[in-house]
């Protein structure tokens, strides 16, 4: 049950991050700024004691390559074109969406809409996009078009970007560019983690993921600092040349990737192995019609399946 359980928490912080746009306003209100940052703080500490009394040590730990980092396999995936068009993808998103609200709040600002009164913005802007995100994700998954998808998403961002530079007079019209963004921010958001596990190689999905999740971080830091300092030098539009342009570079990069097979990932426990039985169970597995990609780990334990969900 591992995707599901690592789906739910990425649906988790989805949410999270939906909910504090809309609930940030309002604790500005009652609590000011320094009271969002001691409510931090006790939110924590809970999730220290949560960790420490409530979740309880798993009696049996093994490496396992899906999920884990290893530094062996770190060339094959800096190596793989794809997976770094995808990392620059995850990178170019959290970049723009850290520099569009340096300068966002301060619009609805300048508009007439008090800081306190933002989340009238932000609540109609991400219940509408997180209705429009399911048919994509449908239309991704069920019908193999992940790559149109994604392709259209980022289209679609790159039209919320120009938006936001050219149509910034009013609340309606931030309103109208800001959904554009989310739109496609939640359909990527949702489609890239996929795309990374059809993409990367099986016995590198674990350091494929740690390189990925690495990227977003550093997007968020460049796209803070970046949206500071072109905000604090050229001004407001220069915010959202930096994100169109990124936008653009990616959506170029994206074009030239490869559609991914429609597969899913199997694992299957497995009992102690020789090196030698590993290797020759791996290449029967191999032969099996539909199993696009096979690797056995003796030394874990387990066999790792990319199969072709139609056949």
């Amino acid at each position: 049950h591992r995707t599901k359980a690592m789906a739910m928490i990425g649906m988790t912080i989805g949410i999270t991050f939906s909910m504090s746009l809309i609930l940030s306003p309002l604790l500005y209100q009652h609590l000011g700024v320094p009271g969002i940052f001691a409510l931090t703080g006790v939110l924590a500490v809970l999730a220290m004691l949560i960790v420490a009394f409530v979740i309880p040590n798993p009696v049996l730990t093994r490496f396992h390559s899906e999920t884990e980092a290893s530094g062996k396999r770190l060339g094959e995936v800096l190596r793989n074109k794809d997976l770094l068009r995808l990392d620059f993808g995850i990178f170019s998103l959290h970049a723009i969406l850290m520099s569009v609200f340096m300068q966002v709040p301060f619009l609805l600002t300048n508009d007439g809409l008090s800081a306190e009164q933002h989340w009238r913005v932000y609540l109609p802007v991400m219940l509408i996009a997180f209705l429009l995100m399911v048919p994509a994700i449908i239309l991704a998954e069920k019908k193999c078009k992940i790559k149109q998808v994604m392709l259209g998403a980022i289209a679609l961002a790159a039209l919320g970007q120009l938006a936001l530079l050219l149509f910034h007079g009013s609340i309606l019209s931030i309103a109208a560019a800001l959904l554009l963004f989310f739109a496609a921010f939640n359909v990527l958001e949702a489609t890239l983690p996929s795309l990374i596990s059809k993409t990367a190689p099986l016995a590198a999905k674990g350091t494929a993921m740690g390189v990925y999740n690495t990227s977003q971080a550093l997007g968020l830091f460049v796209g803070g600092a970046a949206g500071g300092i072109l905000s604090q030098h050229f001004g407001a539009a220069a915010v959202f040349e930096f994100g169109a342009v990124l936008i653009g570079i990616w959506l170029y990069l994206a074009y030239g990737m490869k559609a991914p097979p429609a597969v899913k990932n199997l694992m299957f426990h497995i009992s102690a192995l020789s090196a030698e039985d590993a290797r020759r169970l791996e290449q029967k597995l191999k032969a099996v019609m539909g199993v696009a990609e096979a690797s056995v780990m003796a030394d874990e334990g387990v066999a790792y399946l990319k199969v072709d969900s139609r056949r």
